[in-house]
């Protein structure tokens, strides 16, 4: 039986580090930030995803196999968290300029990757293996959580582009924003598991790569400006 410090070491693990990646998140979105409460709430939900994921992700074990396994894990994955962020931050009144959403699917990505990363903690830490323990942390640190983090903000950026224009629109947006993501994803999961210890960090690298461009593309989103009067009429 798992004892209860060694749940608490591995809920600090993986808490820990993705608010620490919150916390650079959020300082990035100064200009005009959301209530602290409601990203509470988006971080919390993102962990309560992960329960509700697992049992649909083994259904899909049991189900299927080989390439198919992989790229449903990640649609469950991200079609979870884009459906979580809707229900419960996406539709509200915050929510009020295009950087929110790449700010909340973020926020949810980060909880979701927290609860995950102190379930991968648990196995080590339970057999006393405190090393592998904190090299499964700080692989995930640099890794897993980044991935969540890139392909959750994928689907936000597609929200926030598109936040000004007609419904239509942003559905289109939305979809091609979910689809990029999972592939990113996928890609992600199947280098990993195919990569059998070797080139993981160039896997790494490249998820790095992606947040670089992700970052350039939230600076982009920053200067977005409601349209003008106009144009507002033109929308359906």
């Amino acid at each position: 039986m798992i004892s209860t410090q060694t749940l608490l070491y591995a809920l600090l693990g993986g808490v820990l580090p993705a608010l620490l990646w919150l916390w650079f998140w959020l300082k990035e979105d100064k200009r005009c930030p959301e209530p602290r409460g409601l990203i509470l709430f988006a971080f919390l939900i993102g962990g309560l995803l992960v329960p509700l994921v697992i049992p649909a992700q083994k259904w899909v074990m049991g189900t299927f196999s080989g390439v198919l396994v992989i790229i449903l894990w990640a649609v469950l994955e991200e079609v979870f968290k884009y459906v979580g962020a809707w229900l419960s931050v996406l539709k509200r009144k915050a929510m009020n300029e295009p950087v929110d959403a790449v700010i909340y699917m973020v926020t949810v990505a980060l909880g979701f990757s927290a609860l995950e990363n102190a379930l991968f903690l648990l196995n080590p830490l339970s057999v006393g293996q405190f090393i592998d323990g904190f090299l499964t942390g700080n692989l995930r640190f640099f890794g897993a959580t980044l991935l969540h983090v890139l392909s959750s903000a994928t689907i936000g950026v597609a929200l926030a582009l598109s936040f000004y224009k007609s419904k239509k629109t942003k559905r289109l947006f939305l979809l091609c924003g979910l689809i990029l993501a999972i592939i990113l994803h996928t890609v992600f999961n199947f280098l990993i598991i195919n990569s059998n210890g070797e080139n993981i960090f160039l896997v790494f690298l490249g998820v790095w790569c992606g947040v670089i461009v992700l970052i350039l593309l939230f600076e982009k989103i920053k200067r977005i400006k409601k349209p003008s009067f106009s144009n507002l009429k033109n929308r359906k």
